[in-house]
């Protein structure tokens, strides 16, 4: 899959919004620095590689209050 495409696909995820996909990306990365659990098995590496991956496989995602 390119990267492209998997840009493509996360931004579907989030209501078709480059800037929902930033803020819930960015959000959950400073979760993981501050201690938070991985949601997913696999590891990417990097904090945010690991929240897009966990955005990838909608195990976060945005709520509204």
């Amino acid at each position: 899959m390119s990267s492209a495409t998997s840009t493509q696909d996360l931004i579907k995820k989030t209501g078709n919004s480059i800037y929902k996909l930033v803020i819930i990306a960015a959000r959950r990365a400073i979760e993981l620095n501050a201690g938070a659990p991985k949601l997913i098995e696999e590891s990417p590496g990097k904090a945010i590689s690991v929240a897009l991956e966990e955005i990838r496989q909608d195990k976060v995602g945005l709520k509204i209050a």
